[in-house]
C-alpha cells in the first residue's frame, strides 16, 4: 500500500505522522520505505539526525521531490510492504503526482475552521486524481488535537458526514512528538511517549483495515 500524507497547508503535522506511521509498521516487522517528497527535506533531516545519534535504522528514507513521483513510486513499492509519502505544501504539480501514486491519501488537519477552509483546494486535487485513479481512498485525520476541547469535538462531528470522511483515530497535541523528532527518535522510543505511541498504533490499525 502507498500512503500519501498531503495537505497544501503547512504545519499540520504531515512529516510527524509520516515518520510515525512508517516507524510503527517497521516495528511490526514490515519492510517500509518513506519517500520525502517535500523540498524542505524534513524527513531526510530526521533520518540524518537519527544516524548521528547512533540509533538503529528502522526504515529507508528516500528524497524524491519531483513531479515524476507517480511513475517512480510503484517501482519503489515493489520492495516494500508499505510506502509512506511525506508530501509537500503548496506545490500543485508535486501534490498531483503524489495523489496519482497513492492508494490512500491521508489529509492531516487540526481541529480548526481555518484548516477546514485551507483543505478545500486539496479536495479539488483529490477529485481530479480520481478521474485517473477511481479507487483512490482518501481520509481526513485529526492531528494535534487538544484533549477534551469543544472545537475538536465539533470538528469531528462536522467531518463525520464529509467526503472524504474523517478517521476515528485522532492524534493528540503532545510535546513529546517535537522532543522525539529533535533527536531522530519516535515517541515510542522516549520515556513519556506511551500514550502518543498508542494513538499511532490505533491509527495504523485503522489504515490497515482500509487497505
Amino acid at each position: 500500500m502507498i500512503v500519501a500524507l498531503l495537505n497544501q497547508k503547512g504545519g499540520v503535522g504531515k512529516t510527524t505522522l509520516a515518520l510515525h506511521l512508517a516507524g510503527r509498521w517497521a516495528a511490526e516487522g514490515k519492510r517500509i520505505i518513506l519517500i520525502d517528497a517535500d523540498p524542505q527535506g524534513s524527513a531526510l533531516d530526521w533520518s540524518e539526525q537519527r544516524a548521528k545519534e547512533g540509533l538503529p535504522r528502522l526504515f529507508g528514507v528516500i528524497g524524491l521531490s519531483r513531479d515524476t513521483l507517480h511513475r517512480e513510486a510503484p517501482e519503489i513499492a515493489r520492495n516494500a510492504v508499505h510506502v509512506v509519502i511525506d508530501g509537500p505544501p503548496r506545490i500543485a504539480a508535486l501534490l498531483r503526482s503524489a495523489l496519482l501514486a497513492a492508494d490512500l491519501a491521508l489529509v492531516p488537519a487540526q481541529p480548526s475552521p481555518f484548516d477546514g477552509w485551507a483543505s478545500s483546494e486539496m479536495l479539488k486535487l483529490i477529485d481530479e486524481a480520481r478521474i485517473f485513479r477511481p479507487n483512490l481512498i482518501a481520509r481526513f485525520v485529526l492531528n494535534r488535537c487538544p484533549a477534551r476541547t469543544i472545537i475538536a469535538r465539533e470538528t469531528a462531528q462536522a467531518l463525520a458526514s464529509h467526503e472524504p470522511p474523517v478517521l476515528t483515530s485522532r492524534i493528540g497535541q503532545r510535546v513529546v512528538f517535537a522532543d522525539a523528532a529533535r533527536t531522530g527518535r519516535l515517541v515510542g522510543e522516549t520515556p513519556n511517549g506511551a500514550i502518543a505511541a498508542r494513538e499511532i498504533a490505533s491509527l495504523t490499525s485503522e489504515l490497515e483495515k482500509l487497505a
